[in-house]
């Protein structure tokens, strides 16, 4: 238990009050005031802030405590890694465009990255966290100059609480607690974030949240921050509120050892407690704390045909006294209670394979009928790991709230830890004795006393004293299969009957019922995560730029209740400012599928390096896939488009026939050969060239989109060739459109949808020249550049484009036997590419200090700022890129 981080206090001494109308709380003793600049004047919100630094080579720098609490990944894990690809999200409406459709899948922190690129930026995001459950989140993310480049600072709050209950709200430098009024689940559905005005003072109220950087590059981050503006909140239409961060207290688990060791008895208090008087037995030793006895009995091993009770993962000593304590029960009023109870655990909990559906259905069992508070916590490697952690639980090993319930007013519970919150439990309280022990633990009353250090261990302090104080307590271990995943805390208001040693032993049965179905959920979820992690690094994140064609995907998961699929799309750049698009789909669901759309995806690629026709890379792939025994059949749609030539060749194995939209609007379904499925062997695959022109747009996807259950897949088809795409929109907007009219929330199949507008290049931004295999040609080509450039405009990169050029021709003069050819495109950069019909790629190879020979490559390796090589249809080529000459600024009146 803690006070919620982003709910408004809730205390008796801090009344509800309308957020219009102010009024001070009484003050129980000001300390010193904040040094000037450090806290805003007037009214704030206190939110519990994320906070997450990106470094200019895009790596995580900083990950705070509430950034492993929203997202769920922890410091540790996420550390230095690429912050690319972390964390799903569903793209945000910018205000300034037009309406889109949720649903349009994307990375956050690139998303992020993109928005920052004209200054700061706040507002709205959902992103899916660790567990794959979505986040509703607000958003501040600064873009900050460092000497080594650009990098992002990102903060981030959870929309949920903020939303349903309000801010906390304070005023004046010394953020004295004031309570919004209550209205309701959704009141404060105007909150969002926002950016308040330029501070001169600096924007010190952010500085704990940097505190792990060193002092000068938190000093030089802040400065920028509060030139940028520091975060705020829109509380309603006409009320903006600057944001400080708000940490919950908490203390030290030393601190915690030290000081509640001498009101929580240890082993030996408990001990000597057991020898002592009898009046002292029946009080369950000092101070009425009980550990419920384990037998000293070995684990029973489990049986060849298990019996019902079997199939508890439990000590058989806990079983056998759970049964002992419940013969007697059977011949009083209570016994029926009790065995409908567990029955009840049976056919409600574990219904689903859902972990944090299953935890709730648990706690929701439990209360009212026999607890007023019932939460569940578990181990937090557990939910991020596959494996079971082979080490005992100790007073590091961090908790995270998987499910609460409570019954009558929320109120009396606003203290209490959120679900997603992470937590310790110190061995010297009773849920650190449930779980490091594996012992269920009684305490009938929570006297003044205890309740100090309670709420003190729980991170609440004084505020949550009454909320413990008197009530009756049990700690229940989740065990499964040998191993401790958590503990199940329940709770009695003092206006029911304390718990006593029968219920905990019926409690201990049903809680080890429970930890089976969650240890079930646990392992499922850990292999749907393992293929929707294959899946999703498989699937780009964002489309690449590639001069002379604009292109746009999106991936729409099928049914959460359905496994992961195997649908794919690509686009792969290729020699000429060619690209190959692909759109593949696996058939089946789960890991196999994906697996096999990886290798898939991955043959795709290779071959594609060789840059075959649309009909041989097919027949290359089919072969494979008969060679490693793949059992997976899949559809798949291959086309290379030519912006120089204004020409698709496209061929079909067994996919969905894609759709060419003219720049008058008017759709048209391709009619391709159809060929079969990728797998099945021996059937030709024959590509087809069509001529197009710019401004159109191919539309290619999966069967997921275009599939109406219960009807013909042709009345997909034909809604795809309806008038649905505007070519005069952007290839993003024509995604959006497409899953608008056509996706529905029904769908059960996966959704890879890629749409591609071919603008072309202009023939004056291309030249092109073959050359004789003869050195005499260097020269001429020399010469060539050079006219070529001063027309273009480009005399400053004269010299290094003609050394590199003529170190590339020398190359291939000496290998070709036919031909040479020297082709150059301005776009969006100089591209340079020499081709000859030699199919031996070259090597980049050190060269000695006297060496005459194989300084080629070294020079375009240095002086360019990219290259690389390729195979073709006939022969190789080899490229590199020059960046343009930037264009002066005009100058200023």
């Amino acid at each position: 238990m803690a006070d919620d981080p982003n709910s408004t206090a809730d205390t008796t001494s801090e009344l509800p009050r309308a957020l219009g109308a102010l009024a001070s709380a009484p003050r129980a003793q000001d300390g010193p005031a904040d040094p000037a600049g450090q806290q805003p004047a007037g009214v704030v919100a206190m939110v519990r802030l994320a906070a997450v630094l990106i470094d200019p080579d895009g790596r995580i720098a900083l990950w705070s405590r509430a950034a492993e609490e929203l997202f769920g990944h922890r410091t540790e894990a996420v550390q230095g890694r690429a912050a690319s690809g972390l964390l799903p999200a569903v793209e945000p409406r910018v205000p300034s465009e037009a309406p889109s459709p949720a649903g349009r899948r994307c990375d956050a922190f690139d998303t992020l990255d993109d928005l920052t690129g004209a200054g700061a930026w706040a507002g709205l995001m959902p992103v899916t966290d660790r567990e794959d459950r979505g986040r509703s989140v607000l958003w501040w993310a600064y873009p900050l100059v460092e000497p080594e480049g650009r990098s992002l600072l990102v903060l981030a709050a959870d929309a949920r609480p903020l939303r349903a209950r309000g801010p906390r709200i304070a005023i004046g430098r010394r953020l004295l607690p004031y309570a919004a009024a209550e209205a309701g689940q959704g009141a404060f559905h105007w909150i969002s974030a926002t950016l308040g005005p330029i501070t001169p003072g600096g924007a010190g109220p952010l500085a704990p949240l940097l505190n792990r950087l060193p002092a000068g590059r938190q000093k030089v981050l802040l400065r920028q921050v509060a030139a940028a503006g520091l975060p705020a909140l829109w509380v309603d239409a006409g009320t903006k509120l600057p944001v400080v961060p708000y940490e919950p207290p908490t203390a030290g688990v030393a601190a915690l050892a030290a000081g509640l060791g001498r009101r929580y008895p240890t082993a030996q208090q408990r001990a000597s407690a057991e020898r002592g008087s009898p009046r002292a037995e029946a009080q369950g030793g000092p101070l009425g704390l009980r550990v419920v006895p384990e037998p000293e009995a070995a684990v029973r091993p489990e049986p060849a045909v298990p019996a019902p009770r079997a199939a508890v993962p439990q000590d058989a000593g806990i079983r056998g006294r759970a049964a002992e304590q419940l013969t007697p029960l059977l011949t009083n009023g209570q016994a029926g209670e009790q065995l409908t109870l567990l029955n009840e655990v049976g056919s409600k909990v574990g219904t689903t394979l859902d972990l944090d559906a299953t935890a709730r259905e648990l706690c929701q069992v439990l209360v009212p009928r026999v607890a007023d508070f019932a939460c569940v916590d578990l181990l937090d490697r557990l939910i991020s790991d596959a494996e079971l952690p082979e080490e005992r639980p100790d007073d590091d090993t961090m908790l995270r709230r998987v499910a609460r319930s409570f019954h009558n007013s929320p109120q009396q519970w606003s203290h209490v830890l959120d679900e997603g919150a992470l937590l310790a439990m110190p061995r010297s309280t009773p849920p650190g004795m449930a779980l490091q022990n594996n012992q269920a633990v009684l305490v009938p009353t929570v006297g003044e006393d205890l309740a100090v250090d309670y709420a003190a261990s729980l991170g609440g302090g004084p505020g949550l004293v009454p909320v413990v104080s008197g009530r009756s307590m049990l700690v229940l271990p989740l065990s499964a299969r040998g191993t401790v995943l958590g503990i199940l805390k329940l709770l009695r208001l003092p206006d029911r009957a304390p718990f006593d040693e029968s219920e905990a032993a019926t409690l201990l049965e049903l809680a080890a019922r429970a930890a089976l179905s969650l240890d079930n959920a646990r392992l499922h979820r850990a292999e749907s995560k393992v293929a929707t992690t294959l899946q999703r690094s498989m699937i780009p994140t964002r489309p690449p730029q590639i001069p002379g064609v604009q292109i746009a995907h999106r991936y729409m998961p099928g049914d959460r209740r359905a496994e992961v699929g195997g649908d794919w799309f690509d686009a792969i750049q290729l020699p000429g400012s060619r690209v190959a698009l692909v759109v593949g789909d696996v058939m089946g669901h789960g890991l196999h599928s994906a697996a096999a759309m990886g290798r898939y995806r991955t043959a795709m690629q290779t071959l594609a390096a060789l840059d075959l026709p649309p009909g041989q890379l097919l027949r290359h792939l089919d072969n494979l896939a008969q060679k490693i025994g793949d059992d997976h059949l899949a559809t798949c749609l291959y086309a290379v488009y030519d912006p120089i030539n204004r020409t698709c060749d496209l061929a079909s194995a067994g996919h969905v026939p894609p759709v060419l939209v003219h720049p008058d609007g008017r759709g048209e379904l391709l009619e391709i050969p159809a060929g079969a499925p990728i797998g099945v062997g021996g059937v030709p695959f024959v590509a087809k060239r069509i001529e197009v022109t710019d401004g159109s747009m191919l539309v290619m996807c999966t069967d997921g989109l275009v599939e109406v259950r219960g009807g013909d897949i042709g009345a997909g088809l034909a809604a795809l060739c309806g008038n649905l795409i505007d070519p005069r929109r952007t290839p993003d907007e024509a995604c959006d459109t497409v899953l608008d009219r056509l996706h529905s929330e029904d769908r059960k199949d996966d959704v890879a949808l890629l749409v591609a507008r071919f603008d072309g290049v202009a023939e004056t931004e291309v030249a092109t020249w073959t050359l004789a295999v003869d050195t005499a040609e260097v020269g001429r080509a020399r010469g060539l550049v050079r006219a070529q450039l001063s027309a273009w405009g480009l005399e400053a990169l004269g010299d290094t484009t003609e050394l590199l050029v003529s170190e590339l021709v020398t190359n291939a003069v000496r290998v070709a036997r036919d031909y040479v050819q020297l082709q150059l495109i301005r776009v969006d950069k100089l591209l340079v590419e020499v081709s000859d019909d030699n199919h031996n790629l070259p090597s980049l190879e050190p060269a000695e200090s006297m060496d005459e020979n194989g300084r080629g490559l070294n020079l375009v390796s240095k002086l360019a700022e990219r290259w690389g090589t390729a195979r073709k249809a006939v022969g190789k080529v080899v490229w590199f890129e020059q960046p343009l000459p930037r264009q002066p600024r005009p100058a200023q009146d």
